[in-house]
Formats: structure tokens, C-alpha cells, sequence
């Protein structure tokens, strides 16, 4: 089945093809107006969202589908009470697709085993590919191109953002530098990072982590931070990772050392104060919105890729 789950399962020509098709779509949205005309999107949220749902439920509607809400904590399957395969394989007799976005990656993978619909991951613990597609079109679309361009990740190395960007920059060719504490339970894991060198082999990429902000920042074209506290990170545990972070929070200073031209990344929500600066977010090299923007048409193009709409638009 054509699914979306990681980015390690979508060849480099393929996410090459998904990003040009997302900035054509951006270029020309009224070309896809009826491009999802009679098909409906299931959207299951397991996490809170604010992008992620209406991105995808605006997408949908502006290319004419239809997109429908669903919040797990009030279905069978939050309450334990009816299997993955049961939701999956009764939700494909309803919809032409189904995005979720749920805690665990080993119930996302259930979920595209047994459906007969495309899967697109919203996101889990593990991954957040739809957000990486974003920003590589985001990098694309500032920078020209993504091979040979430089990125450097400050703050939590063991998120489901830093290992999609992991995977995402090694296989079109984005040189990645990881910089994070020494401490094997803040850094990537170990098996995202063997597939990301083994990408990075394939695409002429490098893949470093890094426990050294400035090392990590010197050459970058794209500074890139997500926030220190995820959605499953307990609120108790707030003070012992400001410590631990505060090291790689993203200051002008910091921008200095990257190329005079680098953008600044967050994918948001974003404290000031905390991952970055305000005067970084809010500053001339930040380009948050336009990534959050992107979101939107990326959405439509993976629903695009995955349906196979996009011929003829």
C-alpha cells in the first residue's frame, strides 16, 4: 500500500517529486482546486494539534475533498476497546485516505498494515515526516537547492523532528549536524543514525552530532531548533532540561557563526526565551511563518502523491 510513515521508506526521487509538486501547488493553487472532488480524508488525532489539522483539513477542502476530525480519546480504539486492524480496515470501506497522529509508532505501523487506504503519519513519538517535507521545501525554496546546502539542529536530539530531518537531509544530499548534550538519551538514536549514514553514503551527504553549538553552527546555511519540552515530555522534568539545553539555545550570537545568509528554523510551537531568542524568531533571518506556511501545500501534495492526483493538475 502507499503510505506515508517514515522517511526512510520514500526513495530520494520520490521526495524530490512530492517537494517540486508542493511548490508548483503554492505557485498554482486554483490548478488543484477539484484535484480531491468526492474523496474524504480521515484525520485521527491522538495528539493535540494546531498545523497539522487545519493544514490538512484546509488543504483538503481548497483542492475540493472533504476532511473529517476525529479525536481518539473519545473512539473504541482510545478506550481500548476495538483493535487497530478493526479501525483500520473499517475506516478504509469510508475514506480515501487516513492521516493520524498518535503517540506510539509501532500503532502507526499497524494502522498501514491493515488499512486498504493510504496512511500518512501526522506524527508519533518517532517520527514527523510531513513536517520534514515542509522544511525541505522551505530550504528549497530559500536556498535554491538542498545538495551540498548545510543545516545545524540545536537541542533535543532524541525527538521524532530530529530524526525525520536525520533521514530527510541524508537522502536529498543535506550535509546535517546534530548538536546536542552528551547524553545518549538526549541524542539520536543509534538506529536513525545508522540509516541516515547509510542514506548519506548514497546522497554524498555527512551526518555529525555534535556536542558543541558553535562547531555546529559555523558554515550552516539553515539553523534549526524545536522545543525542549514535546507533548510527552512531563512538565516536572522542565527545569532538569532547560540545563541541559540551555547550551545550544539558539542566540544572535549563534546566527553569527552561520553564513551570513542562513534562515532560522522552528517548526512551532516555539518559547521565546527557551529553544532560540526572541530577537532570532522574530528577526530578519527567521522564516517560521513562511515554514509553517509551507505545511499547507506540502499537505496537499502528499495527499496529492499518495491518491495519485497529481497528473493532469
Amino acid at each position: 500500500m502507499n503510505h506515508l510513515i517514515t522517511l526512510n521508506e520514500w526513495s530520494p526521487a520520490r521526495i524530490g517529486r512530492v517537494i517540486d509538486l508542493a511548490l508548483d501547488v503554492k505557485r498554482r493553487p486554483e490548478a488543484y482546486r477539484r484535484a480531491m472532488e468526492g474523496l474524504t480524508l480521515a484525520m485521527i488525532f491522538e495528539k493535540p494539534s494546531l498545523r497539522t489539522r487545519v493544514s490538512f483539513e484546509t488543504g483538503c477542502t481548497q483542492m475540493g475533498g472533504h476532511a473529517i476530525y476525529y479525536d481518539m480519546t473519545q473512539s473504541p480504539l482510545g478506550a481500548g476497546k476495538e483493535s487497530v486492524q478493526d479501525t483500520a480496515k473499517v475506516l478504509s470501506r469510508y475514506v480515501d485516505a487516513i492521516m493520524a497522529r498518535l503517540f506510539s509508532h509501532r500503532v502507526m505501523r499497524q494502522l498501514a498494515r491493515h488499512a486498504e487506504v493510504p496512511v500518512i503519519n501526522g506524527l508519533t513519538d518517532d517520527a514527523h515526516p510531513t513536517q520534514v517535507l515542509a522544511d525541505l521545501m522551505t530550504i528549497r525554496e530559500k536556498k535554491g537547492r538542498l545538495n551540498g546546502r548545510r543545516l545545524a539542529y540545536f537541542g533535543d536530539g532524541n525527538n521524532n523532528v530530529t530524526h525525520s530531518l536525520l533521514i530527510g537531509c541524508a537522502r536529498t544530499g543535506l550535509h546535517i549536524a546534530v548538536a546536542c548534550p552528551d547524553d545518549p538519551a538526549l541524542a539520536p538514536r543509534p538506529a536513525v543514525l545508522r540509516q541516515a549514514a547509510a542514506a548519506a553514503r548514497r546522497s554524498g551527504a555527512t551526518v555529525r552530532v555534535v556536542h558543541d553549538a558553535a562547531a555546529a553552527a559555523r558554515g550552516a546555511d539553515v539553523v534549526y531548533t524545536d522545543s525542549w519540552m514535546s507533548y510527552h515530555i512531563d512538565p516536572a522534568r522542565a527545569n532538569e532540561r532547560i540545563r541541559a539545553f540551555k547550551p545550544f539555545q539558539v542566540t544572535a550570537a549563534l546566527m553569527k557563526k552561520a553564513r551570513r545568509d542562513a534562515i532560522f528554523m522552528n517548526c512551532l510551537p516555539a518559547l521565546r526565551g527557551y529553544e532560540q531568542t526572541a530577537e532570532v524568531i522574530d528577526g530578519p533571518q527567521s522564516v517560521v511563518y513562511d515554514e509553517a506556511e509551507n505545511r499547507l501545500h506540502m499537505h496537499k501534495a502528499i495527499l496529492l502523491e499518495l491518491m495519485g492526483k497529481a497528473e493532469g493538475c
